[in-house]
Order: C-alpha cells, then structure tokens, then sequence
C-alpha cells in the first residue's frame, strides 16, 4: 500500500524525505523501491531517483515520486494515479471516445480530474467551449499545479471552470446541462470519498438528468483484466446498463498500473462510428495529434477478449450504496491506505 523499502531493511531515510543514503553506498544499488499491494497475494514495485513530496491532505495521503521507470508518479492513498511516461493512455482512452461520438460537444463537466491532465485532454477539441472540473480536494489541485507543468496551459485556459466541491453535490445544484460528463474519479474502495458515485441512484437521478440532448457520459471503471476486471469493471458497465440505452465498455493496457484500465461509455444515443469516421472527427476536432488514440486503436479497444464479453454478459450486479463492490484496499484513515483513478 505504497511502502517505500530499501534492499539492506533500513527504511528510516524515508520518514525524512531523505533520499542520499547514509554513505553506505546502498543508494547507488537501485536499492530504494516503490512498492504497492495490487491484492493480497501480488505486489507491484519499482526503482525510484527520489521522493519529491510527500504529505496528507483533509481526504487522502498524497506523493510525488520520481520513478525509474514511469518519470513523476502522482500516489494517493498508496495506489499509484497517474505516472509522466504513460498518463497519455488513460487520459486519451478517457476524454476523446466520448467527446466524438458527440455531434458538437461544447460543455463539458468532469467529475473528480484533479491532476488537471483531463481538462488538458479535453481542452484541445476545438468545438468544447467551456470545461467545468469539480474536485473535492483543493490541496490535491493546488500540488498537481505546482507540481505537473504539462498541464500549466490547461489550468491557465479560460474555457475551464475549477470548482473544488463533492462532485454529486455540485451536479444536483447546478442548473445548467452538459453534452459530456466524465467521470475521472478515485476507483470506488471501502472507506473512499466517492463509491457513491458509480451507483445505479446516482447515474439515473444525477447523472442522466443533467445530460442534454444527444449526450455523452463516460467513467473509469477499474481494472480490466482476464481477472481483475470482476472487481467492479462488470458491474460498473452493467449498472449502466440499467440506466442508459447505449452501453460501451472498452479497456487499454496501461503499463503503470501493471493492468489492463477499463472504462464505460452511456448514452440514449447511438455511439458507433467507423475508425475512418473516428479519424475524420480526430483530424477535424481536435488540436495536435495523438499519442494513442485513433480509430482502429478504439475499435480494438472495446473488442474485449472472450472471457470479458462473457463475464459482462453473464454480470447481474447492480451497483448500490447497500451492494457496493470495492477493488482491494482500503481509504484513506483506516489500518490500511489505497485508492485510485
């Protein structure tokens, strides 16, 4: 759950930030690792140059490391979020699917999407007029901003509205509708801020009614692996499945997260383009090129393998605030830390 070790046991370097060694030379030996609980029996760990920040915030704990493999790593409550090498993936994966199955999305709210790299994603289609990002954690913003260049341009555009608010409160007060919303939240976990908000309550008297016309929602959902995608990917799509006539689950291998990354598409309208049409919308819409997307990488993406096809299919759970399922791990203030998104 986010433990730092060193290879000769000695781990008191890390409560002082203190990354230089002792003058023992163990440093040198690529010996201080980054290591997280994947599920109780499967840790994932890697070399680290540095600890850059480390801290706790009112909701989560937070790090900023520098990795060897994946650059700065964004870790809260002990899962990595969002790492410099391959956050293109997910980010990409989440924001463009749904914003061109849209006929001319121009209002778009993000729930969650902190780090800033969502809005930066969404900001390039030349048609979005205005990006609200509702997080609930203003120091988390605070340090993606002064931590993440790459999204500088983001923050600083004036299409974005930055609201730091519970996501499903926000929403509820909020007049106005949205032809996308996102939901780039933490992955729902036992005792995290927001597994509410992938209940079947929450998308059919929030989410859907402040949708206009021809529109879009789109949510990371969790694992998507041969295995790991019972944990709540299935039950994610098929609770949306409840709620919206159109239902697509497509998933992309991040190496970072040392799984395969699912995400659902809903909406009461057709979502199904070509790969041609996908590019044509690509090359028209939006600003610069990009790094992983294109129209045979999302047809490809929302083939799921067999087994997947067949576990979604076979899924009867329905996502409550009384039949909550959770990924391994637990948030933030109890015996153990994890979180993610």
């Amino acid at each position: 759950m986010g433990d730092i070790s060193f290879s000769n046991g000695n781990s008191n370097a890390i409560a002082n930030g203190n990354m230089n060694g002792n003058g023992n030379g163990y440093f040198q030996r690529k010996s201080c690792w980054y290591e997280e609980e994947i599920e109780e029996n499967l840790r994932w760990c890697f070399a680290l140059n540095s600890i850059l920040h480390t801290g706790a915030t009112q909701f989560q704990d937070i790090q900023l490391l520098d990795t060897k493999p994946f650059g700065k790593a964004l870790v809260i409550d002990g899962k990595l979020q969002s790492a410099e090498i391959d956050e293109f993936i997910y980010h990409e994966s989440l924001v463009h699917p749904p914003l061109l199955h849209h006929s001319n999305p121009k209002t778009v709210f993000v729930m969650g999407g902190g780090e800033g790299s969502t809005a930066r994603e969404l900001l390039r289609h030349k048609t979005v007029e205005k990006v609200v990002m509702c997080d609930i954690d203003e120091e988390v913003v605070e340090f993606c901003k002064s931590y993440l260049a790459v999204n500088n341009e983001a923050f600083c555009d004036p299409r974005l509205e930055l609201i730091i608010n519970d996501a499903r409160a926000e929403l509820e007060k909020r007049e106005d509708k949205y032809d996308v919303i996102v939901g780039d939240l933490a992955d729902p976990i036992e005792g995290g801020p927001c597994y509410q908000l992938y209940t079947k309550n929450f998308y059919e008297h929030t989410v859907k009614p402040k949708l206009m016309h021809g529109g879009v929602f789109v949510t990371q959902a969790g694992p998507a692996g041969v295995f790991s995608h019972t944990e709540v990917f299935s039950c994610i799509f098929n609770t949306l499945k409840q709620v919206f006539k159109y239902v697509v689950p497509y998933s992309a291998h991040i190496p970072s997260y040392a799984d395969i990354w699912g995400w659902v598409m809903a909406s009461d309208y057709p979502i199904k383009l070509s790969p041609d049409e996908l590019d044509l919308r690509m090359k028209q819409r939006i600003i610069g090129e990009n790094r992983y997307l294109d129209g045979k990488t999302f047809v490809s993406a929302s083939t799921l393998s067999k087994a997947v096809r067949k576990s979604l299919d076979d899924e009867t759970h329905v996502y409550t605030e009384g039949s909550a399922r959770f990924i391994y791990g637990h948030g933030h203030g109890s015996s153990q830390k994890h979180s993610h998104g």
